[in-house]
């Protein structure tokens, strides 16, 4: 098959019943000339027996197993190193898809754009118990950005803006950007996001979706979920990225002060929400000190925030009592806007408001 080489890794823990899913989407690919290394982490389920039957129906499909579970970030890893000799890597979880043409689509602009070290589009999520979501709409264009202008609207929000298997990196961009960093256990893909764009400029898909994206409500970060670990694992993944990409970005100071900013905002609206609802106290309460606590450690000028005034006069006001103050009526009805419009420009922009 004509067309750029394309290296996708496939790892799977536990996923045998929806491998072959995963796999036969990413084969379905036209334009390029791809293979496929499905590395299977030790599955107790059938994935040895799924995989053993998709090497052999497509030659273009191989597998290997670890003997000990290594987890997901190692298992990435050594993906990263076999697809070494590819023009292009992608790196898709078992339970995703890829969307037809998503592949062409984002090589059609890495080859035309010497330098785009990244593509990605809109990824729907696909629910347990719900249908998939069906990939309509047509390609749009592109948007891109200058690596150091995207870092900047990711620090703005201090979310993660991408799933994972709807991104295409070049795989020489991807040598020099080097593996998913251990210490970011479960933001190790924003990381990653952050590192490439410090040293190329990003791409997105506009009009049609790239991936479907599978909510696992067992998966890794789900199953260990709490406002606190959230919060510290973005963190961990933009401290570590400006420790070490500092020197390539003409505002890392800035930048790295932007995301630490927006992370203690969104700690004290948190809080002042346990406030609103009553959750400071009992089974249920929410990690208020903490929450604070954490927001002055990450901004020396928390005090100055307006989000820190408001968590004040709550506390003042007393919990429970402070949602039907009528500032706080329209605070919150501001921020549920905001985050509709986000998710909005999300979809298609790539990047949150």
């Amino acid at each position: 098959m004509s067309g750029p080489s394309v290296g996708v890794i496939v790892p799977c823990y536990r996923y045998a019943e929806v491998l072959e899913g995963c796999v036969t989407s990413v084969l379905a690919q036209a334009g390029v000339d791809l293979r496929v290394l499905i590395i299977d982490d030790c599955s107790p389920d059938d994935t040895p027996q799924v995989a053993a039957r998709l090497v052999q129906r497509d030659a273009r499909v191989e597998s290997r197993r670890h003997d000990v579970n290594q987890g997901l970030i190692a298992t990435a890893n050594e993906g990263l190193r076999w697809a070494a000799d590819f023009d292009y890597t992608v790196l898709i979880s078992a339970d995703d898809l890829l969307v037809p043409g998503a592949l062409a689509r984002a090589t059609t602009v890495m080859e035309g754009s010497p330098r785009v070290g990244m593509v990605y589009g809109h990824a729907p999520y696909a629910y347990a118990g719900r249908p998939l979501p069906q990939a309509r709409g047509r390609w749009r264009g592109t948007r891109s950005w200058n690596g150091e202008d995207w870092i900047r609207s990711v620090c703005r929000r201090a979310h993660n803006c991408i799933s994972s298997p709807e991104v295409v990196v070049r795989t020489s961009v991807q040598q020099v950007v080097g593996e998913y960093d251990r210490a970011c256990y479960h933001t190790s893909d924003l990381n990653m996001w952050l590192r490439v764009a410090a040293t190329a400029d990003i791409a997105y898909i506009r009009g049609v979706p790239q991936a479907i994206y599978r909510i696992n409500p067992e998966g890794m970060l789900r199953r260990d979920s709490s406002d606190m670990l959230h919060l510290r694992n973005r963190l961990a993944a933009f401290d570590r990225f400006f420790e070490r990409c500092a020197p390539l970005l003409e505002d890392a100071a800035g930048l790295h002060a932007l995301a630490r900013r927006q992370l203690a905002r969104q700690a004290l609206w948190r809080a002042s929400r346990a406030y609103d609802r009553d959750l400071v106290s009992g089974p249920d309460r929410l990690p208020v000190d903490e929450l604070v606590a954490f927001a002055i450690e990450v901004c020396p000028e928390v005090r100055r925030l307006r989000e820190w005034h408001g968590l004040q006069l709550r506390r003042r006001i007393g919990a429970g009592r402070s949602i039907w103050f009528p500032p706080f009526v329209a605070t919150g009805a501001a921020h549920r806007a905001r985050g509709h419009v986000s998710r909005l420009s999300w979809k298609t922009r790539g990047t949150w408001l």
